[in-house]
């Protein structure tokens, strides 16, 4: 009897805009040898993330199939998405009327024993990012994108055979517990046990933990050394005029410099990182009042300001430079409804709060890859920070409106090389005291 192939299939999608345009890729690899077996991209037209994200699954695992039609193979699919590693291992909810049909063809493919997942950190999905990445291109330009031009292969990193797994167990059993809900989401007697219909959610969901579970996660004691992880130290800039009286101050407004107040607790911050010595990068937001605070902290300590665009605050449209209670009065409508739902923008075009959600996971997964295992100070706005700790929380975008967070406060998330994130510190003053 013939050994079971084994193979690999990475997978990413992309979004110019989210929504925007869009596009997959995904690449088939022989797990004994690390040789690229088939690769596959498209562009799709204007979706989001996730959407991208399960057309490259879907593509992934027809091509794998593809390959052998006589004989069905082991898979370990990997990708950097944890909404569909977690999703497609039955231990996240599927909310979103978008993502359930997708993720229904996904399980549909290959038989439930066949098929495992597994998250990987972005910087070692290059060769699938990079085709999502030529398949939006030659979307832009008019074209189809073609295997022959590809040249993703060349920026994939290194790869070394898997070592034997053994049988699939628990991990595959979670899976097929999945897929059978998804059966049963289809019209089986016991529809609806692992997704929970609701169309008003987000296009990237929100982690929810289902009824349906994989095997249970080892406690800490057991958890394998994942190195020192990358370490944000999130630091609120100083105040500006507007801080005081709490006005409505995004990256679509005046873009106000520091207060003396705020240039004082700059200096203090500065201050604080210089005692404690643990800082090694420091990264801003474009706008005005985080420079300022920024480059307090860099001259005390020597260092440069990288700016990253990803960590301006939201813009808050019409509501720029008003008060809340001006905004309740001139807008209250749009208010009780941004209030009340993370899709609805500002009035007169801002920035929803799932929008800012979707750039804020993108910047922290590109950052957490560049700094894996240092510190970096990220001078940035509310919006951002609160994002951030509640995203780590995996809490509801509401949780938002439960944290406090002051003027030149500190916050500490720190990001592991599973995926996995630990809230550290949460708006503290004390070194302004």
């Amino acid at each position: 009897m013939s050994a079971v192939r084994r193979l690999v299939v990475e997978a990413d999608g992309g979004s110019r805009g989210n929504p925007g345009p869009a596009g997959y890729g995904a690449v088939v690899i022989d797990a004994a040898t690390g040789e690229t077996l088939a690769e596959a991209a498209e562009y799709i037209g204007v979706a989001t993330n996730n959407v991208a994200e399960y057309r490259g699954l879907i593509a992934g695992l027809t091509a794998a199939k593809a390959l052998f039609p006589d004989a069905v193979p082991e898979i370990l699919v990997r990708m950097d998405s944890k909404l569909v590693v977690e999703q497609m291992s039955g231990r996240w909810k599927i909310k979103h009327p978008d993502m359930k049909p997708l993720a229904a063809r996904a399980a549909a493919l290959l038989p439930p024993s066949s098929v495992t997942y597994e998250w990987i950190p972005r910087a070692q999905n290059k060769h699938a990012d990079r085709l999502a990445n030529e398949a939006m291109d030659a979307g832009r330009d008019g074209r189809r994108w073609e295997a022959s031009a590809s040249t993703a292969e060349l920026d994939a990193p290194a790869r070394t055979p898997l070592p034997d797994r053994g049988p699939p167990g628990d991990a595959v059993a979670g899976a097929a517990k999945a897929r059978a809900a998804l059966a049963a989401s289809r019209g089986g007697p016991d529809a609806g046990t692992l997704f929970e219909v609701d169309a008003g959610a987000a296009a990237s969901e929100e982690p929810e933990p289902t009824d349906v579970t994989a095997a249970p996660q080892v406690g800490w004691a057991a958890a394998p050394d994942l190195g020192a992880p990358a370490t944000f130290v999130l630091l609120r800039h100083g105040e500006t005029l507007l801080t005081p009286e709490k006005r409505f101050s995004g990256s679509g407004g005046t873009d106000p410099e520091l207060s003396a107040v705020g240039r004082d607790q700059a200096a203090r911050a500065a201050a604080h990182f210089a005692a404690l010595g643990t800082v090694q990068e420091i990264v801003s937001s474009p706008l005005r009042r985080c420079r300022e605070t920024a480059a307090a902290v860099a001259e005390r300590l020597g260092l440069d300001v990288r700016i990253d665009d990803g960590l301006r605050e939201t813009d808050f449209g019409a509501w720029e430079g008003l008060t809340f209670g001006e905004v309740r009065e001139r807008y209250g409508d749009d208010l009780t409804a941004w209030l009340a739902d993370p899709e609805t923008a500002p009035t007169g075009g801002g920035e929803s709060f799932a929008a800012v959600a979707e750039r804020l996971a993108a910047t922290r997964d590109r950052l957490a890859a560049r700094y894996a295992g240092r510190t970096a100070l990220l001078v940035t706005h509310v919006t951002p920070i609160k994002t951030l700790v509640r995203l780590a929380l995996e809490a509801p975008a509401q949780a938002m409106f439960r944290m406090e967070l002051s003027a030149a406060s500190i916050s500490t998330v720190a990001y592991y090389g599973d995926g996995n994130a630990s809230v550290r510190l949460l708006n503290d003053t004390s070194h302004l005291r």
